[in-house]
């Protein structure tokens, strides 16, 4: 999966982090329905054990992606169960609202040990198996927020945006293993972010859409076929043409 082509990915086995609900639920079910393999991650077990059952038994690894042991014993269940892992979707994140002023510093930590150190051990527990295989392709979700700067968002767009730069130094690094690294970076999107507090279809602010987290999952299954470096998704309502 490494030449940059628009790969099929029927049979190819896809670990996806946070895939309890939200953008990471909703990129697993379009997985299976491509015909890939699924690996579900997440901590809570009794929603992974539920979403199991619906795709047709995909593995279902409860996982807290904090703990580095726990990521290299997620690869190693899903090596045990497929025999290989053909790709990374790295979207386990949390939301953080507040002014700068307001933010909580040992609240803080803990966000960034989970947006931001949790993805470079995630990538760090795939390397062994896919610099064997020689292919693979990984996926970080980002935030659109990293690019505009929002008052009472900056802390959260700030961990975000060291997911940017270590995917972008990723995708240097990792090039001559056959790795393709790609960001994907949704904007507004209906998920259970900030409580829920976005629907899909409504327009928080001119000139934004709420999207769905399928829409989101749509682009992910876009860069996982092609491996593209970056996809930035437009602001404003769904379009039907993901090119």
């Amino acid at each position: 999966m490494s030449d940059h082509s628009n790969s099929s990915l029927t049979g190819r086995v896809v670990i996806v982090t946070g895939s309890s609900s939200g953008i990471g639920e909703a990129t697993a079910r379009l997985l299976h329905q491509a015909g890939a393999h699924p690996v579900l991650a997440a901590r809570r077990a009794d929603r992974l054990a539920a979403l199991s059952q619906e795709l047709g038994g995909a593995l279902a690894v409860p996982t807290d992606v904090t703990d580095p042991d726990q990521q290299r014993a997620l690869v190693a269940a899903t090596v045990q169960r497929h025999g290989r892992v053909d790709g990374l979707v790295v979207n386990a994140g949390a939301s953080f609202h507040g002014t700068l002023e307001d933010v909580d510093p040992r609240a803080y930590l803990e966000l960034l040990n989970l947006n931001v150190v949790s993805v470079v051990t995630a990538i760090q527990s795939v390397l062994p198996v896919m610099r064997e295989q020689g292919s693979g392709r990984i996926v970080t979700v980002s935030s659109g927020t990293t690019r505009i700067a929002p008052p009472g968002v900056g802390a959260y767009a700030a961990s975000k945006s060291a997911v940017n730069m270590l995917t972008e130094v990723a995708r240097k690094e990792l090039a001559g293993d056959g790795i393709d690294v790609s960001l994907v970076l949704p904007s507004v999107t209906a998920t259970e972010f900030g409580g829920g507090m976005f629907r899909a279809g409504a327009s928080p602010r001119p000139g934004m859409v709420v999207h769905s987290p399928g829409y989101v999952g749509r682009f992910i299954l876009r860069a996982l076929r092609t491996g593209e470096d970056s996809i930035d998704i437009p602001h404003g309502p769904e379009q039907t043409d993901l090119s």
